[in-house]
């Protein structure tokens, strides 16, 4: 392994810049940090690029273990050492646990996400989305519960945010996350392969539990203060709420998205029990 000490080598550079979204988008790259992170992505099918570790981490047996499965992979890795205090400067945590590494973005498209002929077509949108944690932590539940993809409309905070992606805890390698250069687009392209489109909306006097959700559906999930758009809401087949009997005025966007995922998740068990145990 090569060591890095000097704040102007390229890869520190290239690093640096990659805290920006601008940045990231131009290189269709993304930086993740910590043991557990790196390793999962090394255990999924993500284009690793490159892997920084401290020199404190260097002679860590885990660390060391991590990069032999890193060589083992069938694409050249560049691997570094730096010095501990350039590392400190990459990362984006006050506690960085002395590795961090370079993920290529992963390109997905609409067409192949929404091809599968079945009654399983699960997806999440998210309208104005600005909360890392809350982003995070909806991408994290849907791919818990079997959801297919999220879409996120304009004014989301990026997906590749630093914040966003340790909201996710790993769930960013598992679930395809996609953006909508236009909602309305998106939205007529899932009811065209016959996707429900259902919007959380505080006007609805529909509660979220007398839906059937055993078909192929869509759940939008509006900003933390405003909600969704009316002109989002507009393309929805069905406005839903969560009934609020406390003095709340809303609930935060990722328990809505949480409680209306794990909704179809119960449905969906009970259909499943009838079908092996029927009465």
């Amino acid at each position: 392994m090569q060591y890095i000490t000097s704040e102007n080598n390229s890869l520190i550079k290239e690093i640096k810049s990659l805290k920006i979204k601008k940045y990231r988008d131009q290189k269709k790259l993304y930086f993740i940090e910590g043991f557990k992170f790196v390793e999962e992505a090394l255990s999924s099918d993500e284009k690793v690029n490159s892997i920084i570790i401290s020199d404190i981490m260097g002679k860590n047996e885990k660390v060391l273990e991590l990069i032999q499965k890193a060589k083992q992979k069938e694409f050249n890795m560049n691997i570094q050492l730096v010095s501990d205090n350039i590392l400190r400067q990459l990362s984006d945590t006050e506690a960085p646990q002395g590795i961090i590494a370079l993920v290529k973005m992963k390109d997905y498209n609409l067409e192949d996400i929404t091809k599968i002929e079945s009654k399983n077509n699960l997806f999440i949108i998210l309208d104005a989305i600005q909360d890392p944690g809350n982003m995070g932590t909806i991408i994290r539940t849907a791919d818990a519960a079997g959801f297919n993809a999220v879409f996120a409309a304009k004014g989301c905070v990026d997906f590749y945010n630093p914040k966003v992606l340790r909201a996710t805890m790993g769930s960013i390698f598992h679930i395809p996350v996609i953006y909508c250069d236009e909602v309305s687009n998106t939205i007529n392209h899932l009811k065209s392969k016959g996707i429900k489109i259902y919007a959380s909306h505080l006007s609805s006097s529909e509660n979220y539990y007398n839906l059937s959700v055993s078909q192929n559906i869509a759940f939008i999930i509006g900003n933390e203060a405003n909600g969704i758009s009316n002109q989002t809401a507009s393309f929805a087949d069905v406005l839903v709420k969560i009934p609020m009997p406390g003095k709340a005025e809303s609930l935060n966007a990722s328990i809505a998205a949480g409680i209306l995922i794990y909704e179809t998740v119960r449905q969906r068990n009970i259909l499943t029990s009838r079908e092996y145990f029927p009465s």
